[in-house]
């Protein structure tokens, strides 16, 4: 019994520390040394919202990784979902420095992101360990896709955001490999593009509010 009120403080620790602490990154932030680029008030605020929507992103991200790593049993799953989710914190970290930095803010719907994912995660982790490495590899492809699209959608000399978003793409891209290597199941195409759907509304959603 005391074991498992002791997770469960544990994980609550991890939804206030998403929500509403200060996240703190091991790593240096990409592109610090980098000098503040000359940008217009339009390409701030295209920017700054762009990073909202990724820090909503990593929000989710903990969500989902949370929700997996309850519903596992497999030690060696929980401990690379543990690994993603330290990276995603970093992640989260250098968004919401980010955001401050162009004068943005973050989105104001987070806890209900984290609410869904959480609930998400855990369904996805019922599955079994195959489809729920599988859950998170095709999650990471998808984000990396995403990524992609916002370093064409970013302003070429705006490097310090550039660069924040580039390495996380290539982090990304390391869960998702990970995952395969573990022995990731191919979702079924209806599934990706249920993923798809609903990141399309978290993501244009997240850009406004």
């Amino acid at each position: 019994m005391s074991t498992n009120i002791d997770k469960l403080i544990i994980e609550f620790d991890k939804v206030l520390r998403t929500l509403a602490a200060t996240p703190v990154s091991a790593r240096p932030v990409p592109g610090k040394a980098l000098p503040e680029a000359q940008l217009s008030e339009a390409d701030k605020h295209h920017a700054a919202a762009l990073m909202r929507v990724n820090h909503c992103g990593e929000v989710c991200a903990q969500g989902l990784y949370q929700g997996q790593a309850l519903s596992c049993d497999e030690p060696a799953v929980t401990q690379a979902l543990a690994q993603a989710a330290r990276e995603e914190t970093e992640h989260l970290a250098w968004t919401a420095s980010r955001i401050t930095e162009l004068g943005g803010r973050l989105s104001l719907l987070n806890p209900l992101w984290y609410a869904g994912s959480l609930a998400l995660g855990y369904a996805a982790g019922r599955f079994g360990t195959r489809w729920n490495l599988g859950f998170l590899a095709e999650t990471e492809r998808q984000v990396e896709a995403h990524l992609e699209g916002h370093l064409e959608r970013l302003a070429p000399q705006d490097a310090k955001t550039r660069a924040i978003v580039a390495q996380m793409k290539q982090d990304e891209s390391d869960h998702a490999r990970t995952a395969y290597s573990l022995g990731a199941a191919e979702l079924p195409e209806p599934v990706k593009s249920a993923m798809r759907l609903s990141a399309r509304v978290m993501t244009q959603t997240s850009y406004w509010v």
